[in-house]
């Protein structure tokens, strides 16, 4: 504790207080916000360190002088600790943690249920009646293996309602990866023996498909059916040759994690590559935030080695403490493979916390050997790389943020705080108007806070209007929450436009009692070409030409585009879903996929559905006359 602060006293008791139990504690600040979230192996005497030493500048210091509140949860073992906290970081996303975000879900390789499943491309939330491979670490790994499936197994990857109406053989069946199911080329049980090999071919057993094809091959032979074993030959020859490949590249390994770290600069990379089935599928890099925060904090957190032979945490590296925060919040979500080949030491706990959680046996290699070894140099490789390139991106982006501050005379302490909010308005000469909102701060573009504003009650074609509706609704509200110092306005509010939308942003922000030095205008320059524009300000100053290679106007042009990016392709959507109607078929009780699919393909797609009468869409099979006026109201 600094010598200058003082905890409330409710809190130090609550302190005082706590049991010598395994647990999870949670910090507070005076918002609401959590500051971090750690566990103990003796509640009472960890949370203690906090509150009885002087931290003194640091930034542990700076973070405990912001605790006002205090959650703890007991548990029974450090196991559990350990899983609770980490799913907990992954939930709260406390400021002082070492924190993984990821952002996209993994793509998987898809056999849909069906008498002739088909091979797909697979992203979301999985369903039991279809079988699901992977995770992989990429799209083109699953876009590989699926053109892999198709040369050796030959399985289909149309859809559904192109394999239904299909009356001769597509191209995929003439260059030989199809065997045309759709048109009865195949037995359904020669097709579903193809299935059952492409899945146990997913699974590794590669060598034991190859071994019975031989037979099949050699049997076939016998009985004089040479076609038959042609085919069978063809197939072998497809399977050996990518035997061969993954003989080289894996070694006898079926399913393998490789984990590589980076730290350099305050930041940090984990590089990720993965082996299924014994593929080498490839990498994917993950970069952590709060990794500044982690060593003190491990120091804070050190505890004596107990019977478990645990590491104290001041005695690991940041590369080991950035790994284990990894490990411990991407394996929450992920299947974890029976082996882990890592760059460095895992905690033995955290281990046993994730067979406890599988039920699997699970190994983690630090120092491996052979091609496990050259697995992780190539993966070490990467993480190496992926970090430079992002430290120099981040040192770019940083440097334009610098320059925008210094040429408008921003006054900001911390770079890392500056937040900007970018409008724009979008229509079809008055159609479907929609005004976007795109916001930057932590020297990125923050997708997660982008916000579209459906204009409605104003003349079509009213841009200023239309930029008038949506910073009254944007900033109404906001601007009693930063009175009340519960909300932060942005540092700057740019406007794509001129004189006339920055007068109608002036209006706005006099009205709310906002400060007018917040707004810029992004004006066109002479002949409208890209690096002419000029700033305008609503509170009077002079424009400002930043110069066509400025770094300040790069961002400010990055900005700008996006907002009308966001704009454009928002405008879009909503001007289809009017032309179309307001409902889409889906909405339309009694029509569900094979109905909507049905529809789409007899007149040729949603527009043609609408153009029709509700006398020609009862022709549809399936589609009752009662239903085909319901379909026809909801799209006029």
């Amino acid at each position: 504790m600094t010598a200058s602060h003082e905890f409330d006293p409710q809190l130090l008791s609550e302190v005082a207080a706590l049991p010598a139990m395994p647990g999870v504690y949670r910090y507070f600040d005076a918002e609401g916000a959590v500051l971090y979230v750690g566990k103990a192996r003796d509640l009472k005497k960890r949370v203690s360190t906090y509150f009885q030493k002087n931290h003194g500048g640091t930034r542990i210091g700076h973070m405990v002088t912001k605790i006002v509140r205090m959650e703890t949860t007991v548990v029974r073992s450090e196991a559990e600790a350990l899983l609770l906290e980490n799913n907990l970081i992954k939930t709260l996303n406390p400021r002082f943690n070492i924190l993984f975000r990821d952002d996209k879900s993994y793509p998987y390789l898809k056999l849909a249920s069906h008498n002739f499943p088909r091979v797909a491309y697979y992203r979301g939330a999985v369903e039991k009646k279809h079988r699901y491979f992977g995770p992989y670490p990429s799209a083109w790994a699953v876009k590989e293996t699926i053109l892999l499936l198709q040369k050796v197994f030959k399985l289909r990857t149309c859809e559904d309602t192109v394999f239904n109406n299909r009356t001769r053989p597509c191209l995929l069946y003439q260059i030989k990866r199809c065997s045309a199911p759709c048109v009865g080329h195949v037995t359904p049980e020669q097709y579903a023996l193809d299935v059952a090999n492409a899945e146990r071919f997913l699974q590794g057993q590669a060598e034991e498909i190859l071994t019975e094809l031989e037979k099949q091959m050699r049997g076939h032979a016998d009985k004089l059916e040479f076609e038959q074993a042609a085919e069978l030959r063809n197939q072998m020859s497809a399977l050996s040759k990518v035997l061969h490949q993954q003989s080289m590249e894996t070694g006898g390994d079926k399913d393998v994690d490789i984990l590589a770290v980076k730290v350099q600069g305050g930041k940090a990379c984990v590089n990720l590559a993965m082996v299924r089935g014994g593929r080498h599928l490839g990498d994917r890099p993950y970069f952590p935030t709060h990794v500044e925060h982690a060593a003190d904090l491990a120091g804070l957190d050190e505890e004596a080695p107990g019977d478990s032979g645990v590491v104290p945490a001041k005695s690991k590296s940041i590369e080991a403490l950035v790994l284990e925060a990894f490990v411990a919040q991407h394996y929450i979500d992920v299947p974890v493979p029976p082996v882990l080949v890592c760059s460095q030491p895992v905690d033995k706990d955290l281990i046993a916390a994730l067979i406890m959680q599988t039920g699997s046996k699970i190994n983690a290699i630090h120092q491996p050997r052979e091609q496990r070894r050259i697995w992780l140099e190539m993966a070490q490789k990467n993480a190496d790389l992926q970090l430079a390139r992002l430290l120099a991106e981040q040192g770019s982006q940083q440097a334009r943020t610098r320059a925008l501050v210094e040429a408008l005379d921003l006054k900001m302490d911390d770079l890392d705080t500056l937040r900007i909010e970018c409008f724009d308005v979008s229509h079809t000469a008055g159609e479907a108007t929609q005004a976007s909102c795109v916001v930057f701060h932590d020297h990125k573009m923050q997708s997660a806070e982008y916000r579209r504003y459906n204009i409605e009650g104003i003349t079509p074609g009213d841009d200023y209007a239309a930029m008038r509706q949506v910073l009254m609704r944007r900033y109404s509200k906001l601007a009693e929450a930063a009175r009340n110092n519960t909300a932060r306005l942005p540092d700057l509010v740019l406007i794509d436009g001129g004189k006339g939308q920055v007068s109608m942003a002036r209006e706005v922000f006099e009205e709310l009692g906002l400060d007018l030095g917040l707004i810029a205008g992004v004006e066109k320059g002479e002949g409208r070409k890209v690096g002419l524009e000029e700033l305008v300000f609503a509170d009077g100053r002079d424009k400002v030409y930043l110069g066509r290679d400025s770094a300040a106007l790069m961002l400010i042009a990055q900005i700008r585009d996006e907002a009308h990016r966001f704009a454009i392709t928002g405008m879009r959507a909503k001007r289809a879903k009017v032309r179309v109607g307001a409902s889409r078929l889906e909405d339309v009780a009694g029509i569900g996929p094979k109905r909507r699919a049905s529809l789409l393909q007899r007149f040729g797609g949603i527009r043609g559905v609408s153009a029709a009468s509700a006398a020609d869409i009862a022709t549809v099979e399936g589609i009752s006359r009662e239903l085909a006026e319901e379909i026809y109201r909801a799209l006029h």
